[in-house]
């Protein structure tokens, strides 16, 4: 059968291309959302991540900047901790912990994330731009007290009044030491344009916390200015530098022109780190970890889980659709099949074939079965037919010559005596035909097999019809190749041969000849019973074993038997492990051939 189905045809392989068509397709699609949610996933995460640890990073380093150590700071780092799900560790350059979010013992990360020290920074967040490498949170000395803040607040205010006079919106931003800056409200920065009137320099003007601090700074960076040979009484000022983009800048800045101003800026920078070194926390490590919190398996955004609902949706429609189609091309012709299989027993339909793949080849099997039953249903019909046909011409002939005889019409002489005698001869000839038959049919024909000597069985039959063949003037020869067995029951091969013989003198013209012939073909041996006689026509040929057929249709009893004879010689020669065929050309003669399995001789002393 699957050699007469194309290999893309064949059902297997269809259904191996629509389930393989839909996992690539499902493959495609999970590693595509997979690889898209996780890209944003990490993106957002390290993203995430920068923005905590920078977070972090700024407001431990604002305690630094604000407190002179590190008391107190555990509680920070652990609200900082919980917020950001981070493990978080302070430990000072010789490995000494101040404060650890972990339980203790816990051992810290390969690598410090950063260093604290909000007197060396180059740090930009949020929080605040680390200009020059100091966080600006850190004012020390220069903090103004509550009086001085008050009075530089009215001095904001009036500038403030003063640009809204000349047509530019401020407002006042604070810086760590509480020193008020005038901030442009659009742009967030301070004014690049600064009006003739509100010109006055007052708002710049040290207070004098902050001239203490720079007299302080002056001296201590006069050695430095010294040995690079710049003047070592620069003069200094505070306040926010023009153009800069945050609210908290360095308060303190050369004033006037030099020759050498990075020189001078590095010496005041150095000063001014040692001036605020008493005011901050010690320099610390600081150790990021991932923590102990909970890793979420399925934690995603709305975006992400949006992209996977509308993933499996699809792949499930794609999936149903595909499903659906192939389904309803393999369920079609099933239906046709099933639909035909319910129809009543004598409609005999009949499916159309319209695939050539195994349930196309289904449907041409249930055909073959339809026209096979169509035929045993005619078969059946026609052999009750026969049946009755062979059982009434006896049975009428013995009623009629009863009849006659009881109304003294006839004398019951030996002549009809015999002639009834003769009819329930061919009465029993029939029912014992059936009774083999039905045997055959059921599987309970008995078997006594034996040893046979081939040239015995046919001179037996060829004795046992001796008779029939003078009386047609036909010659039965026998001819027999060596010496072949067989194992066989004797009785059930006379009775095959018998009914062979029967058909050949019935059908050969006086003057003919029936041949009885045996031979050995490897294993098996061939008996042959060969005729002269008038021959079957082609197109008659295949139904010679089936039963009541016969050549002549008038069904006269002249020529023909009960046609019973050759299904029996079928049924025996099957129940022996053997087969029988016929050939035959009109005019010649007909071959009827059995082929036996062979056996040994029997030992002459058994």
């Amino acid at each position: 059968m699957s050699a007469r189905i194309p290999l893309h045809k064949r059902l297997l392989v269809r259904l191996l291309i629509t389930s393989g068509l839909i996992a690539v397709c499902s493959v495609a699609a999970t590693a595509w959302l997979a690889v898209a949610t996780t890209t944003q996933a990490l993106r957002e995460e390290q993203g995430q991540a920068l923005a905590d640890d920078m977070d972090v990073l700024a407001e431990l380093s604002g305690y630094a900047a604000t407190h002179p150590d590190w008391t107190g700071v555990a509680v920070t780092v652990r609200k900082l901790s919980a917020r950001t799900g981070r493990r978080i560790a302070l430990v000072t350059p010789d490995r000494r912990t101040v404060a650890d979010s972990a339980p203790r013992g816990t051992a810290l990360p390969p690598s410090a994330a950063a260093t604290v020290d909000p007197l060396r920074t180059d740090t930009y967040t949020e929080r605040g731009a680390q200009v020059g490498g100091t966080d600006p949170r850190v004012v020390g000395p220069y903090r103004l007290t509550k009086w001085e803040r008050a009075e530089i607040d009215a001095v904001a205010r009036k500038r403030r009044m003063c640009f809204a006079q000349n047509g530019i919106e401020t407002t006042v931003v604070h810086t760590p030491s509480g020193r008020p800056v005038l901030m442009e409200k659009d742009s967030g920065v301070q004014p690049s344009y600064v009006p003739d009137a509100c010109a006055d320099g007052a708002l710049n003007t040290p207070m004098p916390t902050e001239q203490k601090a720079l007299a302080a700074l002056q001296r201590s960076a006069r050695p430095c200015l010294t040995r690079h040979g710049l003047p070592g009484d620069l003069p200094l000022t505070v306040g926010a530098r023009l153009g800069a983009t945050d609210a908290s800048p360095a308060p303190v800045y050369v004033k006037g022109d030099t020759k050498d101003v990075r020189a001078s800026q590095s010496c005041l920078d150095e000063a001014r780190r040692a001036q605020l070194d008493p005011y901050v926390a010690p320099v610390a490590e600081l150790f990021l970890g991932t923590g102990d919190t909970p890793a979420v398996l399925f934690d995603m955004s709305p975006a992400n889980k949006a992209k996977v609902v509308g993933t499996a949706s699809l792949v499930l429609a794609v999936t149903v659709a595909a499903t659906a189609l192939v389904a309803t091309r393999l369920v079609r012709p099933l239906r046709a099949l099933t639909a035909a299989a319910q129809q009543p027993p004598e409609l005999h339909v009949r499916v159309p074939v319209t695939t050539r793949d195994e349930t196309g080849i289904l449907a041409v099997a249930f055909n073959d079965l339809t026209e096979r039953r169509e035929r045993l249903e005619a078969q059946r019909k026609a052999m009750v037919s026969d049946i009755a046909h062979e059982l009434r011409s006896p049975l009428t002939n013995i009623r009629g010559w009863l009849e006659v005889t009881r109304d003294g019409l006839v004398d019951p002489d030996p002549a009809l005596l015999a002639s009834l005698h003769d009819e329930a001869l061919v009465l029993q000839r029939v029912i014992d035909d059936l009774q083999d038959l039905a045997d055959a049919d059921a599987g309970t024909l008995r078997l006594h097999r034996e040893p046979v000597r081939c040239d015995e069985l046919l001179q037996q039959v060829a004795a046992a019809h001796r008779v029939a063949a003078d009386a047609g003037r036909v010659d039965l020869l026998t001819d027999v190749d060596g010496e072949p067995w067989l194992d066989a029951d004797p009785v059930r091969m006379r009775q095959a041969l018998g009914n062979l013989v029967s058909n050949a003198l019935r059908h050969t013209p006086a003057g003919g000849s029936v041949t009885l012939s045996a031979r050995r073909d490897g294993d098996e041996i061939v008996l042959e019973v060969a005729d002269t006689g008038t021959g079957i026509a082609p197109d008659e040929l295949p139904h010679v074993f089936e039963r009541f057929w016969r050549a002549e249709k008038s069904r006269s009893r002249r020529t023909g038997g009960s046609g019973l004879g050759l299904p029996i010689v079928r049924h025996l020669a099957a129940a022996h492990d053997g087969t029988v065929a016929a050939a035959s050309e009109p005019g010649t003669g007909s071959v009827f051939t059995l082929r036996m399995p062979g056996g040994p001789a029997p030992r002459p002393d058994a």
